[in-house]
């Protein structure tokens, strides 16, 4: 199901980055008290009364800077505006209601979209009275928040998930695979999306408009109903198409999070980059199942050793995703390219495949008999019993005696256990400790 999407957008130095970690319960905006040190858009997931979004951090939006940076700074925000949901809208209780403030405001009011007001640097009771000014922006009842106390985050949780949309996602039967591509610019994902469906159904444009959304285009192949999810278009304006290439992570993102299986596409041309391994590690984390696509394969210099080069180079940067097979192939001559569909089927089956107890327990069993678990500080973990929990991605519990005995590389050793058992190629297993106790 696709979450939607909240945005935090403001003038520079409002505490956008401190309120976004709050939200998200973590540290990865850099929070520092100079404008303009958020570079770009940071994107995390929040949860509050059952209902998960994701938030988009902002740069500042500077009206009438001239700075480049300042200029990258505000297209950002503008993209983030469009595709979020819902805009929570900082402003600064110590600096009060600013020109650049009213400007935003107007931004945000052409934008159409719901708004959230709120007021940050409310550090104490005696600056409550500070935020009525804010009236005058035109949106309703100040939100009083302070970034660096968390006060009043609750408060604006409340206010967000009350005008959240409801995205649910049941368009699709259970059956159907649904199949999003994920990567950079230029690696060729709408020519494979038009390579897999035999025709040219999905059009590349550099008009504004014309590649706003994910493209779904549902087909059939032996018997299985697939949709595949196209991710490819952005807007190109000018020269901070730079800058808009991050605007397709949130793209991408909302694929992933619809997707049962994710094709992680890499130009076999050009090699794996660094941003080959963050747009591969949002599908990690999203805990779908992933195929790594090299395409371009009919460009590259190649002999009988080229192939093999390339997996382990693969195999190298993606630690993470040991699990992922490899498929070669070209979009442009469709060769391999009917290797694609039976992959991309099997992964979808190992994603939502579920163990009996009985037999997970015999493996796990006999993991523990052939390596024991080592002890710490004289005492030894001991494993009770495992059951699966959850499917796509499979989710192992892990009932054991003490849960701070478990050491990761223990719990990958059972990890590597139950792949060899049960094969479960293409998706990640997520496995969660507990003390035997916790089982009611």
């Amino acid at each position: 199901m696709a979450r939607p999407v909240v945005a935090i957008v403001g003038r520079p130095n409002v505490g956008k980055s401190t309120i976004f970690n709050r939200l998200i319960g973590d540290r990865l905006a850099i929070v520092e008290d100079k404008p303009g040190i958020t570079r770009d858009r940071i994107y995390g997931v929040s949860e509050w009364n059952s209902k998960s979004f994701s938030v988009i951090d902002t740069g500042g939006i500077e009206i009438d800077g001239d700075d480049v940076m300042l200029k990258s700074i505000r297209m950002q925000a503008e993209l983030a505006i469009e595709e979020a949901d819902v805009i929570v809208f900082m402003c600064d209780a110590k600096s009060g209601v600013t020109q650049s403030d009213e400007e935003v405001a107007q931004i945000l009011f052409r934008s159409g979209k719901p708004i959230v007001l709120a007021v940050n640097k409310v550090d104490n009771l005696s600056r409550q009275d500070e935020i009525y000014e804010f009236y005058s922006l035109g949106f309703g009842d100040p939100i009083a928040i302070s970034g660096s106390h968390g006060t009043g985050i609750g408060d604006l949780l409340d206010a967000i998930v009350e005008i959240l949309p409801d995205l649910s996602d049941d368009d699709y039967d259970e059956d159907v695979i649904r199949v999003a591509l994920i990567g950079r610019p230029n690696v060729g994902k709408s020519s494979l999306v038009n390579a897999i469906l035999g025709e040219e159904r999905v059009i590349v444009s550099d008009i504004a408009g014309t590649t706003r959304d994910a493209i779904d285009t549902p087909f059939e192949k032996d018997g299985q109903r697939y949709v595949l999810i196209d991710t490819a278009g952005m807007r190109k304006r000018g020269k901070v198409y730079e800058t808009t290439e991050k605007y397709s992570v949130m793209r991408a993102m909302r694929a992933i999070e619809r997707a049962d299986v994710v094709l992680v596409v890499i130009n076999g041309d050009e090699g794996i980059i660094d941003q080959d391994k963050h747009i591969a590690g949002y599908a990690y984390e999203a805990g779908k199942a992933s195929i790594f696509v090299v395409n371009k394969w009919d460009i590259v210099d190649k002999d009988d050793k080229t192939m093999h080069q390339f997996e382990k180079k693969i195999r190298d940067h993606f630690l993470f995703m040991t699990y992922a097979p490899i498929v070669f192939l070209s979009a442009k001559t469709k060769s391999r390219l009917h290797k694609l569909l039976p992959v991309v089927q099997h992964v979808a089956e190992q994603h939502s495949l579920r163990v009996q107890t009985h037999l997970l327990n015999d493996v796990v069993s006999d993991a523990v008999a052939i390596n024991p678990p080592p002890t710490d500080k004289g005492r030894r973990l001991r494993i009770n019993y495992v059951t699966q929990v959850a499917v796509k991605p499979p989710t192992m519990v892990v009932f054991v005696n003490d849960p701070e005995l478990m050491h990761f590389s223990y719990e990958r050793y059972l990890e590597n256990k139950i792949r060899s058992a049960f094969d479960f190629e293409g998706t990640p297993i997520r496995i969660f400790t507990r003390r035997k106790s916790d089982e009611s």
